[in-house]
């Protein structure tokens, strides 16, 4: 049944994330207007977003044309389609066939090639070659299969299905790798092409439980010194909210949620007086990518896109209070679509909720004794996503010194594959006995899209270098910076150097603070690192981008994805790296920053059976978008009686 036209005029704003009722809408036009039959699947159903104009200039209350993009699969034929709905209209605006390209995986999909391979009864007596009986304690990861010139997985939609085998139902199965055995599907068909059997590894001996119950080989004794820490907010947290827009403080916030991308960010600004002052426009992970370094056929292909291959947001785990996250927490749903196009919703997919986070700024004026400290406290909104046996979790938060940080969170389990006894890995660690973990880098490129007081911004890179010895610097200590604006595409493919201090700013060449200076917000760089894949790797012909942290595109609303916008078994070429040969002007214009962080995992034991988090961030800063310190505001805080020393004061 159709939707009223209310249904969807009355969405708050041209942001607001597709309801179930308007995914269910949006299917049953394109199925109605070009007859499709059931066997079609639809692998991404999402809101069209407006162009910037119209979210710009949209005040509560106007009305505007609700759309809807998807992209339908037709299995039969491996052809690939492109529709836009109007939901407002009701009516099919487009739909036209997208060659050579392969969607990513549908979470449906999952379970069917891991039906498919463990039912095969040939798969089967592999099985029974390593001591594996019971074909229901096998778990099936459908791999991406990256694109390897091989002719007969042309023009087809293929996965590589890794195995792992429970020691008993519902026990730890990463830890029992069945190394050396791939099934290769065509997922399209849902049919074994082949089945890739490089010789039978022993099973690892030990239990490799993460949990006290299921851990006998090596026991775990939970901590009993463990006492109770609680987050209060006794009158309530201080943000609010209407549909996906957030007031915290000084800061406005609109959000959404793809299946791709996950969280995205839209229209943040700072309250900066009277005025609220724009920063960014739409930020978001573009693309996250894991070259793995073991030379062994039975990994040597493994360079998961888990974003454009799996999609990360479709992904995310639905949180628990007390286990996720602490404190007053706001939820927020996610809803998405299966391959049928039906509509599903990850419950709490979001986590909303304010931090402490140490001091703010403080000052001792040591001959008086007068202490002025500030609490600085930060809000948080955040998602965690399982891709088979890695989790990840992304937080943005946001400072009252109008900091923007984006961290992530890299835990779960490692990939691992089975050794010998007495086996090393030239590629790896060895993490528990017969246990390899293989090297790997984990890439995530951001697409951030700025706004710095408003749309037309330039990218300034500055370093650091030494005065030149002489009279006037008698002392050989004196250094200052030299900048310079990136004109071209070209100019702005940059790296992190140390040695120069190098730094990227954001800058408003058209808006000046009090002092003159043009404002701008610039990226803080966390740890970071180059991919040692060379140029011939496929993973590198397909991501080039990783070779650079950063790069600056004139915007162009089809350029959203870092490794393009399908790079499921792509042979390269719609991507970033590719993007930047058009040379574009960048001074001044609507411009798009994209940045690579990498994380570079030398596996340990400690990694094992399952990982401590790692930490990967940076941060937008702002310099010179404010007169002065924007947290000078900042309340004195509470005296608490319940201190050591309930006679401490603090001012």
């Amino acid at each position: 049944m159709l939707l009223q036209n209310e249904q969807v005029v009355n969405v708050l704003h041209p942001l607001e994330p597709l309801s179930a009722d308007e995914i269910k809408l949006a299917v049953e036009i394109v199925k109605s207007e070009k007859a499709l039959t059931d066997k079609v699947r639809f692998a991404t159903v999402v809101l069209e977003e407006p162009d910037k104009d119209v979210v710009l200039n949209f005040k509560k209350g106007d009305a505007f044309n609700r759309q809807a993009a998807l992209i339908i699969l037709e299995p039969q034929t491996n052809q690939t389609f492109e529709a836009v709905v109007s939901l407002t209209d009701q009516t099919l605006v487009s739909y036209e066939e997208v060659l050579d390209v392969r969607p990513g995986y549908m979470l449906d999909e999952f379970d069917e090639v891991e039906k498919l391979v463990i039912e095969d009864l040939a798969y089967q007596e592999a099985l029974k070659k390593r001591g594996v009986t019971d074909p229901t304690l096998v778990m099936i990861d459908p791999w991406s299969a990256g694109y390897y010139n091989i002719p007969e997985d042309e023009g087809k939609r293929v996965v590589r299905a890794l195995a792992w085998v429970r020691p008993a139902a519902g026990k730890n199965g990463y830890g029992f790798p069945i190394t050396g055995l791939i099934a290769v599907v065509d997922v399209n068909k849902m049919e074994i092409l082949r089945i890739e059997d490089y010789g039978v590894k022993p099973l690892p001996p030990t239990d490799s439980a993460y949990v006290p119950e299921d851990a006998k080989s090596m026991p775990i004794n939970v901590r009993t010194d463990v006492k109770r820490l609680d987050i209060t907010q006794p009158d309530g947290p201080s943000f609010e909210f209407e549909g996906h827009c957030i007031d915290w403080q000084k800061w406005k916030i609109r959000f959404g949620f793809t299946p791709r991308e996950g969280l995205v960010l839209h229209t943040v600004s700072y309250k900066d007086g009277d005025k609220e002052r724009p920063i960014l426009y739409r930020a978001a992970l573009s693309e996250m990518v894991v070259p793995y370094s073991d030379t062994n056929p039975a990994h040597n292909w493994q360079n998961a896109f888990d974003a454009g291959e799996y999609g990360i947001g479709q992904l995310a785990n639905s949180l628990e209070l007390g286990c996720d996250c602490l404190g007053h927490i706001q939820y927020f749903d996610a809803v998405m679509s299966n391959s049928k196009g039906e509509p599903f919703t990850i419950k709490n997919a979001v986590c909303l909720h304010e931090e402490d986070y140490g001091v703010a700024w403080k000052h001792t004026d040591w001959r008086t004794n007068n202490v002025e400290v500030r609490r600085s406290r930060r809000l948080v909104i955040s998602f965690f996503a399982t891709v088979a046996n890695y989790d990840y979790g992304f937080f943005w938060s946001f400072y009252q010194d109008g900091t923007i940080e984006c961290e992530v969170k890299l835990t779960g389990i490692l990939n691992v594959g089975a050794l010998e006894p007495g086996e090393k890995s030239k590629y790896g660690t060895e993490v528990a006995p017969q246990v390899n973990a293989p090297y790997h880098q984990h890439f995530f490129n951001f697409r951030i899209d700025p706004m710095i007081d408003g749309v037309k911004n330039s990218l300034v890179e500055s370093h650091t270098v030494t005065e030149v010895a002489g009279p006037e610097n008698p002392n050989n200590n004196a250094f200052y910076t030299v900048s310079n604006t990136f004109k071209k595409e070209s100019e702005a493919i940059s790296n992190i150097d140390l040695r120069t201090q190098k730094t990227w700013k954001i800058v408003n060449p058209n808006s000046t603070n009090y002092l003159g200076q043009p404002v701008s917000y610039k990226i803080v760089t966390g740890e970071n690192c180059f991919p040692f894949a060379t140029d011939d790797a496929t993973v590198i012909k397909r991501a080039g981008f990783i070779k650079n942290h950063l790069y600056v595109t004139k915007f162009d609303k089809k350029e959203m994805y870092a490794s393009g916008k399908y790079p499921n078994q792509s042979k390269g070429g719609d991507s970033l790296e590719h993007y930047v040969k058009a040379d574009r002007d960048i001074e001044n214009e609507d411009i798009v920053v994209w940045y690579t962080m990498g994380h570079h995992h030398i596996t340990r034991p400690e990694d094992w059976p399952v990982m401590p988090t790692a930490y990967q961030s940076f941060q937008l800063k702002p310099v010179g978008f404010f007169d002065r310190n924007p947290a000078i505001d900042l309340p004195r805080p509470e005296k608490k009686i319940t201190s050591c020393n309930s006679n401490s004061s603090c001012h």
